[in-house]
């Protein structure tokens, strides 16, 4: 089938040389283009549907509620639907400090999220453990979870947050897609 040409008709209605048959190679080539434009398809889609789940537990919530607001629109980036179940969701915002208390079920919250999944960590306590130098702060979620983007400040303004949306998205927008395979 994907070797065979039409016939081509002229005017009377009499069948005109076809050419060559589509070569095998050309037709591995033409599939791994298509592979390549389905996968960039794919991160297409993904990049403009974030799920958002808001890990807040302190302060940086207030810019949190700031930049989920008309003001700075993330509906336009297609992360403006915060979900509150882990399992609706594929990007895990952790906002503000974490305590050890709080490290077990952050990390069921992750495990609980399905696959692919991005991890944001909103402000400088979220990343480093920020001022809070004692035994009950985690000095970074990183060391319990892996994350993809780090939003600095302290509080963040919500410019830096809009920022680390869309760094987050090239980074969606660029990586492989494993769904896509020869089959499909």
């Amino acid at each position: 089938m994907y070797g065979k040409r039409l016939p081509i008709v002229d005017a009377a209605g009499r069948a005109v040389s076809t050419g060559p048959a589509v070569e095998p190679q050309a037709k591995a080539a033409t599939f791994e283009y298509l592979t390549t434009r389905k996968d960039e398809l794919v991160g297409w889609a993904r990049k403009f549907s974030l799920f958002p789940y808001p890990f807040v537990t302190a302060c940086c919530a207030m810019e949190f509620m700031a930049v989920s607001s008309s003001n700075y629109d993330t509906d336009r980036f297609g992360a403006a639907l915060p979900r509150f179940s882990p399992r609706q969701a594929d990007l895990l915002m952790v906002v503000g400090t974490v305590t050890q208390k709080q490290a077990p079920i952050l990390l069921k919250v992750y495990e609980q999220m399905c696959e692919p999944k991005w991890v944001m960590a909103f402000g400088v306590c979220a990343s480093t453990g920020g001022f809070y130098q004692n035994y009950a702060s985690l000095p970074g979620i990183d060391r319990i979870i892996p994350v993809d983007i780090y939003v600095p400040g302290c509080p963040p303004r919500p410019e830096m947050v809009i920022d680390g949306i869309m760094r987050l998205q090239e980074k969606i927008a660029n990586g492989r897609h494993p769904i896509i395979n020869e089959q499909f």
